[in-house]
């Protein structure tokens, strides 16, 4: 996604993303435990900037239910303790919209937030969900947060059977800052499988609250249900790292680190 042109995935980009998600040559194992494994690509050595892939085993959760999981924004503000703030800005078309998430990081380090370019697709019984950072003039970075970037994060959604998914989570990302050595090994370690975990209960507690929260209202199968404003793409820029402002964390200790690790 490289350039300031903004442009919507089309079927060769979703096809590339769904054989990086497969693909384990060139990543290394970095965590294996109870049916999630995670895996690191380091891109920069001087830099924070790295790849994360993280794979979980749901054998109670249907691939359609984790799919309205991670697309139902009213529900990710119920389940996800680390949001902040999200909510959709736009759409671009029947299966692309433009929204915002800023969420909390581990103490001591400045919350970030993203603006995002989502795109969506079922493969067969398959589903994809990818974005990467864009700038709108109407949500620029705020001072209280460090603005990060998306070069290209997704879920893919395969289907095993009834009540039988697996859930893979690609992303590469540039966190804005240098941060020290133990927050990406800790991303790896301890909060990928902690977000995947809670991912999984989420969906367990769907269809429950769905039935009490507009159950038939789901814009992401439904795109004549979308009441999103349409987005001109003119309106839109990539993202790049080098435009934002870049915070020193490296100096934190992991020491005076107070996250929640237990949940």
């Amino acid at each position: 996604m490289s350039g300031e042109r903004v442009s919507i995935p089309d079927d060769r980009a979703f096809a590339s993303f769904k054989a990086e998600c497969l693909c384990e040559e060139g990543w290394t194992l970095s965590y294996t435990k109870a049916g999630i494994t995670v895996w690191i690509q380091s891109l920069d050595e001087e830099k924070s900037i790295h790849k994360i892939k993280c794979r979980m085993v749901c054998k109670d959760v249907s691939a359609e239910t984790m799919y309205d999981v991670l697309h139902d924004t009213e529900y990710r503000r119920k389940w996800d303790t680390n949001v902040i703030e999200t909510f959709d800005i736009g759409k671009l078309t029947v299966n692309a919209d433009v929204g915002y998430y800023s969420w909390k990081c581990p103490k001591p380090l400045r919350n970030r937030d993203v603006v995002t370019l989502r795109s969506w697709l079922s493969i067969g019984k398959d589903y994809i969900i990818m974005n990467y950072s864009v700038k709108h003039a109407k949500y620029p970075p705020k001072k209280d947060l460090v603005r990060a970037v998306s070069v290209q994060t997704g879920y893919m959604v395969q289907n095993q059977g009834t009540n039988h998914c697996t859930l893979t989570y690609l992303a590469q990302i540039d966190p804005r800052g240098s941060l020290p050595r133990w927050v990406v090994n800790k991303s790896s370690q301890l909060l990928a499988p902690k977000a995947m975990k809670k991912i999984n209960r989420a969906c367990l507690k769907y269809s429950e609250w769905k039935q009490r929260h507009h159950p038939e209202v789901k814009a992401w199968l439904y795109p004549e249900q979308m009441t999103l404003p349409s987005i001109p793409l003119s309106e839109l820029s990539v993202q790049h790292a080098e435009s934002l402002e870049n915070i020193d964390e490296s100096s934190l200790d992991e020491a005076h680190e107070t996250a929640r690790d237990s949940d």
